[in-house]
């Protein structure tokens, strides 16, 4: 109860219960994936469609779960390598392809989950939450621009923001 509070006074909206459970989920796995550094990358979709890039994967359809979120980017997963797209509250599709992006001053450190994240960002409207493998690291892409996480509570932020 207290976790839909904090959100509702963030975004001063009213918010459901589902959308909070999505936020937490995965914000929780998020975190959870740092500490391990598992590396994933998770696309929320907007208004752009984003059946090619979804053609590029395997569909799922299943409710949007902190557990789930982690065995799909687990390393021995057949579905960890590529990205995970959320649409509609729902998580969509595993394992897609996302466009590179085409910039060159972007700062060395930044692997081929980033690059992807700004690519995808750049050709659409999605957000991107980007787990780094190497440092454990948490980055929020929107538009092309990289976001580091500093806490959880910002990524939860951003999340609200982004499936509000």
């Amino acid at each position: 109860k207290g976790g839909k509070r904090f959100i509702n006074r963030l975004l001063g909206k009213k918010t459901t219960v589902k959308q909070v459970e999505g936020i937490n989920d995965i914000a929780e796995a998020c975190r959870r994936m740092a500490e391990d550094k598992t590396g994933a990358l998770i696309v929320i979709a907007h208004d752009t469609p984003l059946d090619d890039i979804i053609s590029t994967g395997d569909r799922i359809d299943a409710a949007i779960h902190r557990r789930l979120i982690m065995n799909l980017f687990f390393k021995n997963s057949p579905l960890h390598d590529g990205a995970m797209i959320i649409s509609g509250g729902r998580i969509v599709a595993a394992r897609c392809t996302l466009p590179i992006t085409e910039k060159t001053d972007i700062p060395a450190n930044f692997g081929m989950r980033h690059k992807a994240a700004i690519g995808i960002t750049e050709e659409s409207d999605a957000d991107v939450i980007v787990v780094s493998e190497e440092t454990g690291n948490i980055a929020f892409v929107k538009g092309g621009v990289v976001t580091k996480i500093q806490n959880i509570n910002e990524l939860k932020l951003l999340l609200g923001e982004s499936l509000g």
